[in-house]
């Protein structure tokens, strides 16, 4: 007998364990710290892309090194009056941040005052997964953003 025939002796093939379930596919996954609830850093899917808009939000338009259009133009007008014109301005502006991103699309945003800011609230399509939800942002005054 060869050599490599007894190494074939000693191959064991273990059956499928029923315990474990079958992995669950996802299409994107990142890291953020921000997560308080979570055991890992590690985001998925409508989680990840949600942090990415939350995220594009808390940055003020022109603070980004070599990309002075990125961010929103929020922050500079949150002790403006807000009059049809300004709302139009920031709903552009609410719609240019969304739709930055290929995995969602902005349908519905509505844009109020309340005590002490502006709020916005949109209508999301998570394009890969044909998924829409109403996310609410609370720009404030004293406490920044609050969603």
């Amino acid at each position: 007998m060869t050599s490599s025939s007894r190494l074939y002796d000693k191959i064991t093939v273990q059956g499928k364990d029923p315990k474990r379930s079958a992995p669950i596919p996802r299409t994107y996954r990142g890291f953020s710290t921000i997560s308080a609830d979570s055991e890992s850093y590690t985001l998925f899917d409508l989680a990840l892309i949600k942090q990415d808009i939350i995220n594009h939000f808390h940055i003020r338009q022109g603070e980004r090194l070599m990309n002075p259009e990125f961010g929103t133009i929020i922050w500079d007008l949150l002790f403006e009056p807000l009059t049809e014109e300004l709302k139009a301005i920031i709903i552009q502006n609410v719609e240019t941040i969304i739709n930055y991103d290929p995995r969602v699309r902005a349908e519905n945003v509505i844009v109020t005052t309340y005590d002490s800011g502006l709020q916005i609230e949109c209508t999301l399509t998570y394009m890969p997964y044909n998924i829409s939800e109403t996310l609410q942002f609370k720009f404030d005054q004293t406490n920044g953003l609050i969603n």
